[in-house]
């Protein structure tokens, strides 16, 4: 699948994903709001059964004072007149006028018993005229989650009515909305930190292409121009041209055998951090003795650079206790990248020193530096064929391989690697390894 292609496919299920939570998003809204009206629609009917169960122990109480053997006819009733509204308007007429206050005490108290909150008016008002002739209750401003019940005539014309208003019954709605509130809540939660975790993936995966990408891309530039060079040697030695000329006959087998030790050292370096990172490598580790080695590795730098390198050693430490194989290549790493990454003239320090529990090594050269925004980078696999396009630009060519391969191999030795760099003025590499392996 080609690169254009797949970031179609990635944009594509990002926005069906995003659609989807959108699309989650709108159902739950939308089943939150009709449950909302539900719980709404039953807190009306239980204020208006709460208020003509108010009226009527507010009426008993009123027929209680009357002389004992009274009677109070009804008159015609239907679906909007209940019975009630002339046994209220009988005993107005009689001279028992309502009581407000025990009204206030009555409903206050059931309201409390149906757990309907206590903030609240009773409206006795004249709903053809609008005109209100008493008001009681708590003094608070209706909220927008004001639920109003209809009218409970107390007069058969309907000249006045009772009206109770819960004015901000949001308790009532967060006890009876709380568990659908709350695994609302939870459910788009998780639906959010799915839908990221996605993208994340989606971005990762998509980063994971791009430097497999990059790799060929670098793998098969980097290896062509050995290969290329193994082959021109060999047939130039097969023809026999070189038959007669024994010294150009021993250059083009020394070229070619060093080609061919270049590309076996990076294959033995990928197979490397591969065993590495799934812990299958182990480390001989032995009192390596510093001075030959690094002797042996500055002589080898000085005579295959094409630019001119300058060592300074300076060994306050004179062993490390290390795989000898591995340290060798480490450090032959660290040198390489000085030079590749070097101006016209290089000068390398390489210090050994030693402490309480460690051996350090510092390599530092006076090159082009490392970006601070780029130093947490680094020691990632490949992180350099990430960036083809500004290593062909700056001439270096490679894999990135190489500090990763030092970061594995210092880590499989229980040691640790820093560095520190100021772009265009120097870098330096400190390796840490423990004196022994009780410091593992």
């Amino acid at each position: 699948m080609n690169t254009s292609r797949r970031k179609k496919n990635i944009i594509f299920i990002t926005i069906l994903s995003v659609l989807g939570l959108l699309g989650a998003m709108v159902l739950q809204v939308t089943w939150i709001f009709n449950s909302y009206e539900l719980i709404r629609n039953d807190i009306q009917k239980e204020s208006y059964a709460t208020i003509e169960k108010a009226l009527e122990e507010e009426g008993n109480i009123r027929f209680g004072r009357t002389p004992k053997g009274t009677e109070i006819l009804s008159g015609p009733t239907n679906d909007t007149i209940p019975p009630m509204a002339y046994f209220y308007q009988r005993l107005t007429e009689m001279g028992y006028p309502m009581s407000l206050h025990n009204l206030d005490s009555i409903t206050s108290e059931l309201l409390f018993k149906n757990e309907l909150g206590d903030q609240y008016y009773i409206y006795i008002m004249n709903p053809r005229t609008g005109k209100i002739f008493h008001e009681i209750g708590t003094r608070k401003a209706p909220s927008f989650m004001a639920v109003k019940p209809k009218y409970f005539p107390i007069r058969s014309d309907y000249t006045q009515v009772v009206q109770l208003v819960l004015t901000n019954p949001y308790q009532t709605f967060l006890k009876r909305m709380g568990l659908l509130l709350a695994g609302t809540f939870i459910i788009m939660l998780l639906v959010i930190v799915c839908i990221g975790h996605q993208v994340r993936f989606i971005s990762r995966f998509e980063k994971i292409f791009q430097i497999r990408e990059d790799f060929s891309y670098a793998m098969i530039h980097d290896m062509k121009t050995p290969l290329t060079t193994i082959i021109m040697a060999l047939k130039f030695l097969r023809s026999g041209k070189l038959d007669d000329k024994p010294e150009m006959k021993d250059r083009y087998f020394s070229i070619a055998e060093t080609e061919s030790d270049h590309l076996l050292t990076l294959t033995n370096k990928v197979l490397t951090i591969s065993k590495l990172e799934n812990h299958k490598l182990e480390m001989n580790k032995t009192t390596v003795d510093l001075v030959p080695m690094l002797d042996k590795l500055t002589e080898k730098f000085k005579t295959k650079s094409q630019k001119p390198v300058e060592f300074t050693l300076d060994f306050q430490s004179k062993s490390a206790y290390a795989d000898s194989e591995y340290l060798e290549e480490v450090i032959s790493n660290l040198i390489d990248n000085s030079i590749k990454y070097s101006k016209d003239s290089v000068q390398i320090n390489i210090t050994a020193e030693e402490s309480d529990r460690y051996t350090a090594l510092k390599i530092r050269d006076n090159g082009l530096g490392i970006a601070e925004k780029d130093i947490h980078l680094i020691f990632q696999k490949f992180e350099r064929t990430s960036a083809v396009k500004r290593n062909r630009r700056n001439g270096v060519s490679g894999f990135g391989l190489g500090l990763s391969f030092v970061d594995q191999v210092v880590k499989a030795h229980h040691g640790k690697t820093f560095v520190t760099s100021i772009e265009g003025e120097f870098t330096e590499f400190i390796i840490y390894l423990p004196l022994t392996d009780s410091e593992e």
